[in-house]
């Protein structure tokens, strides 16, 4: 066949494709629409935390999207622990508030001089994002110098005090993310994985922290107490490093069940046992009659942290991750509990961006083994549902709540 014919069938193709409007090589490239086909409306809400244990749904004009800002549609958004604390006592003074920062949703509009996101990767209209950090003016932080902060130091959406722009959070219809923002291109993933992103990144860097102390291994024995949504996701982290002999251990007979399913090769009730004696024998007996290598307590409970160090072995090693806020003091014996054992303890609190972008990796590598990851979230809620959403979350019900937009 000649090439003048291979020509004209391409062409007649490309029209049929595009609605008879030819295709030109030499065109300039257009972003392509959002994947939801609706246009911006002038206004949209946004659910305001307005007094400790309200929200109320509020409208507002859409703001103005600068040449460095991108406006996304929310498609969803888990509820964490900080936003029930924070719905409850507002223990960081912001109300009022625009509290999410779980979410993810669709690019709908971008300024100009956006073209990659924070991993160099392109951003068009209709793509799917997430956030982490905001950069303000610390040179500090930054995508390529692995662990000199973490998002700590730096604000984040839905935990901004309420301003002029007011769409801050993602528990909103749509999110303005502003110049200086970190924004990743995660299209790639379904909206439960990128709901869950967030939380996966606080795992992925905990383990990670436990790494640096050279002893968890994948033959380690391993130690996870707390089955909430952060001590199961740290098992699929472990889970999917190869670690294998995982002992979880909570107070919630389903919880422990959905641990096995994570990873967890044994599980132990501690409600079962009376006294600490009586319970470290029960974990050291889930690992065959051994003490744990290591151990991530995920509580916010004093009493579970003065508790594992009786599960550690000498030279073992300790990642205390559950203290996100102030849950009080714990009361230890530094001599036994430290010294004498010579236990190597690191802290771990939210994550780097580095350690956020492995989260992607994270995520496709939980699914393919065939990880229940989507099963985490429990319950789903519209966003004037918000209020009954939280309190779902504070009376412990079930595992991730989310709100979803429709």
């Amino acid at each position: 066949m000649e090439n003048k014919s291979i020509e004209e069938i391409v062409k007649k193709v490309l029209e049929s494709m595009t609605g008879g409007a030819a295709m030109n090589a030499s065109a300039p490239s257009v972003s392509r629409a959002p994947a939801s086909g609706n246009s911006i409306p002038k206004t949209a809400r946004v659910a305001k935390l307005v007094e400790k244990g309200r929200f109320e749904i509020q409208e507002y004009p859409l703001p103005e999207v600068g040449d460095g800002d991108i406006l996304v549609k929310v498609e969803g958004c888990g509820v964490c622990g900080t936003d029930a604390h924070e719905f409850k006592n507002d223990p960081f003074n912001l109300i009022p508030v625009v509290l999410g920062h779980e979410g993810t949703g669709e690019i709908v509009k971008m300024g100009k001089d956006v073209k990659k996101d924070s991993a160099g990767k392109d951003l068009h209209l209709g793509d799917k994002v997430v956030t982490c950090m905001i950069f303000k003016d610390n040179p500090e932080i930054t995508m390529f110098d692995l662990n000199k902060q973490n998002v700590g130091g730096a604000d984040v959406y839905g935990l901004l005090p309420d301003d002029d722009v007011h769409f801050n959070g993602w528990f909103a219809d749509y999110l303005l993310i502003r110049k200086g923002s970190t924004v990743f291109n995660v299209s790639d993933l379904d909206l439960d994985s990128r709901v869950l992103i967030e939380p996966c990144a606080v795992l992925v860097h905990a383990v990670e922290r436990a790494k640096t102390t050279g002893i968890l291994r994948f033959n380690s024995r391993v130690a996870v107490q707390g089955c909430g949504p952060i001590g199961l996701i740290c098992i699929a982290v472990l889970r999917t490093m190869g670690v294998e002999n995982i002992t979880a251990l909570d107070g919630n007979d389903k919880r422990l069940e959905f641990a096995k399913r994570m990873g967890a090769s044994k599980t132990v009730n501690f409600k079962q046992y009376n006294g600490i004696e009586n319970l470290t024998k029960a974990v050291e007996d889930s690992f065959g009659g051994h003490p744990a290598d290591f151990a991530f307590q995920c509580t916010g409970s004093p009493v579970a942290h003065a508790n594992i160090y009786k599960f550690i072995r000498n030279g073992g090693g300790l990642c205390e991750l559950g203290f996100f806020i102030n849950g009080g003091d714990a009361t230890i014996n530094p001599h036994f509990d430290i010294c004498s054992k010579e236990i190597t303890i690191v802290g771990s609190w939210v994550y780097t961006l580095r350690d956020y972008a492995t989260t992607f990796d994270f995520l496709k590598r939980a699914n393919g083994i065939g990880l229940p990851m989507k099963e985490l979230i429990t319950h789903r809620f519209p966003l004037e549902e918000i209020n009954e959403a939280l309190k779902t979350n504070l009376s412990m019900q079930g595992l991730k709540i989310a709100i979803i937009n429709k």
